[in-house]
């Protein structure tokens, strides 16, 4: 085509209002115009080498495959220039002319009516629509007019005639462009464009920001990009590198430098998938912990690439929660786009990824706990908490299962660990459930009453320390056939044909008829006096040191109650049964003033003093400063016949 024959032409009416929605509505983003150039320079050195490696010879065969941008801030221009396949001028008028030939009338409509509606809320719906309408179609260069205000294509054909010369597509994405023989800047081989920034655009003839645009989209292109004469993509795609050729130190260098984290990852995961779908993924567990609870909880996902072109920065759709603790990358070609790259036209190939992914990491953590146990509890320390949540993943359940880790009462310190299966394999012969205790330490809950019968059975109980625990623990259900029990909710029948490991030193004396016949007055004087605070007083089978214990007569366990009341918005305190310790010391002496008056009223204020005891163990206590007072009192006149017994 010679300058005689220059021809100016006018895009299409309805290619316009494509133009004009892709330019001003469609991106969220101005920066993105880079990764869309960069990202269709890198196509064409791909189809290049293709060729090339088919046996074909371009032009100037000994001109390396690379990028080069170049920016000159006086003249507000940004220039990308490839070595790559290159059009002639009949296919720049035919790529560069034309958008989208989809013919559809509603489709044209939804464009209308997003480019001339002024309400916001309809032309967000009608934006959202023709988004996924022209999801096929690839028009990214076209992102280019978002920043500006003309735009020179210049390409020389890779394959051809050598004297061919070169061709200029130019356009100010208004409504016409021209395609003319180049007389300016020609490319010896492949496309040169250049963008003449708009007057607000001028930061992209900053180097500063164009190489960070770069660095956040493009830092993996598979070729060489030089930004005025200086490589900016150093780093490879060390996902697509074979697992046998990456050394740790590459790993650990590459996820420091993804995550900004000085440590060294806990372990890496290196995934490459070809059914169901085609995938690679490099996946690190830090080495240290996230409040995933707390200020945490938004801030998690993968980078999700598209043949090494970032897509989406921590996309939360290629891991279940459960797994939030991974950092990483997931790089497909599998993947349908939006036209502007930045949402996802559908999530069935998420959703394989996701399910892969998870079976690999369970997999990969399966193998942790086997092969490197202190590794494994060191994983279960920092990410345990967040990994608990894969109770709700059914799909998976007993594997998570076979992944939970506890503090138990078998167990010398607070930061050992057990497995539900190594429970089981202590358990005793007739013993079909796990039991568990809920507190928020280990001392608390050696302490808990409840604990005693189990302990004098020799029976093994698992601590939960976290407000989730249980909450995991009830959503199980069971595992291997064997229920989740609190202690609790222990009945005598429950315990009963397990023989004594351990016998208290200070055995009371059984009492007598009388005593007995006593003992029933007392409990009925001790529910008199607590009224409706208590539905029962009861004689425990489950105490062996400790005086009192409150138990819920549905079974639910006092930690699992406090929280339902929370969710629930509901402080009075529950009615529960108080059970008591015929054996105990200070029932022996409360049944003594009982039985020399009944109304004494210091028995009242013992047997308040036990019920407020109970309530402060269960966490329930609303009234401390009644307790002190009370024992206040009770010391007091302790005190008082202690000196007078003593006569001191």
């Amino acid at each position: 085509m010679s300058a005689e024959k220059r021809e100016e032409r006018e895009f299409r009416a309805e290619v316009r209002k494509v133009l004009h929605i892709l330019t001003n509505s469609l991106y969220t983003n101005r920066e993105v115009f880079l990764r869309e150039l960069v990202s269709n320079a890198s196509d064409a050195l791909d189809k290049l080498r293709f060729r090339v490696n088919r046996g074909e010879k371009p032009l100037h065969d000994d001109l390396p495959l690379e990028i080069r941008i170049t920016l000159d801030k006086d003249a507000k221009t940004l220039t990308i220039a490839d070595t790559g396949l290159g059009m002639t001028a009949e296919e720049l008028a035919e790529n560069l002319g034309t958008i989208a030939k989809s013919g559809s009338e509603e489709f044209l409509a939804d464009l209308s009516a997003a480019a001339t509606d002024n309400e916001e809320k309809k032309e967000d719906a009608a934006m959202a629509d023709a988004a996924n309408i022209i999801g096929r179609f690839g028009v990214g260069f076209y992102s280019v007019f978002m920043v500006a205000k003309k735009v020179e294509v210049t390409s020389r054909p890779a394959f051809g005639n050598e004297n061919e010369p070169a061709h200029v597509w130019t356009s100010d994405g208004l409504g016409t462009f021209s395609v003319d023989v180049s007389e300016g800047e020609k490319p010896v081989r492949g496309t040169i464009i250049k963008a003449y920034l708009k007057d607000d655009c001028a930061e992209y003839a900053e180097k500063y920001r164009v190489e960070s645009a770069i660095r956040k989209h493009s830092a993996f292109v598979p070729f060489p990009i030089f930004l005025d004469g200086e490589q900016v993509n150093t780093q490879p795609a060390l996902w697509r590198e074979p697992k046998t050729s990456v050394t740790k130190e590459q790993y650990d260098n590459f996820y420091k430098s993804l995550t900004y984290d000085s440590k060294d990852p806990l372990d890496v995961e290196h995934i490459s998938v070809d059914v169901p779908v085609q995938f690679t993924a490099l996946l690190y567990i830090p080495d240290s912990k996230t409040d995933f609870f707390g200020a945490g909880r938004d801030f998690w996902g993968l980078d999700l690439y598209a043949r090494r072109v970032l897509i989406q920065h921590a996309n939360k759709e290629l891991i279940p929660e459960y797994l939030a603790f991974l950092k990483g990358v997931v790089d497909t070609e599998d993947l349908p786009l939006n036209i502007s790259r930045e949402t996802l036209q559908e999530n069935i190939v998420l959703h394989k990824i996701n399910q892969v992914i998870t079976r690999q990491t369970l997999g990969h953590l399966e193998k942790m706990a086997r092969d490197d146990v202190a590794k494994y509890d060191a994983f279960w320390h920092l990410h345990g908490q967040i990994f608990k949540l894969g109770y709700q993943d059914y799909a998976n359940r007993d594997r998570v299962s076979a992944l939970l880790r506890f503090n138990s009462s078998a167990l010398d310190t607070a930061e050992a660990l057990t497995s539900l299966d190594a429970y089981r394999e202590r358990a005793p012969e007739d013993q079909k459930a796990y039991w568990y205790v809920t507190a928020p330490n280990r001392e608390a809950a050696r302490l808990n009453p409840h604990m005693e019968i189990f302990r004098k059975k020799g029976i093994e109980v698992l601590f939960l320390f976290e407000p989730v625990d249980e909450f995991v623990i009830d959503g199980l259900g069971k595992y291997r056939d064997w229920d989740f029990k609190s202690v609790e909710s222990a009945t005598p029948q429950d315990l009963e044909k397990f023989a004594d490991k351990e016998k208290s030193e200070d055995t009371a004396p059984p009492l007598s008829e009388e005593d007995n016949a006593s003992f029933d007055g007392l409990m009925a004087r001790m529910k008199e006096i607590l009224g409706n605070q208590v539905s029962e007083v009861r004689v425990s089978h489950r105490l062996a040191d400790s005086p009192a214990v409150l138990v819920s007569a549905d079974g639910v366990s006092s930690s699992m109650e406090k929280l339902l009341k929370v969710m629930q918005k509901d402080d009075s305190l529950p009615v529960k049964v108080l059970e008591i310790n015929k054996d105990n010391p200070l029932l022996r002496s409360m049944l003594q003033i009982y039985k020399a008056n009944a109304d004494d009223k210091i028995l009242a204020e013992m047997t308040r003093g036990l019920f407020d005891s109970c309530l402060l163990v269960d966490g329930y206590l609303k009234d401390p400063q009644m307790l002190a007072q009370r024992t206040n009192e009770l010391l007091t006149n302790a005190a008082r016949w202690y000196t007078e017994v003593r006569k001191i």
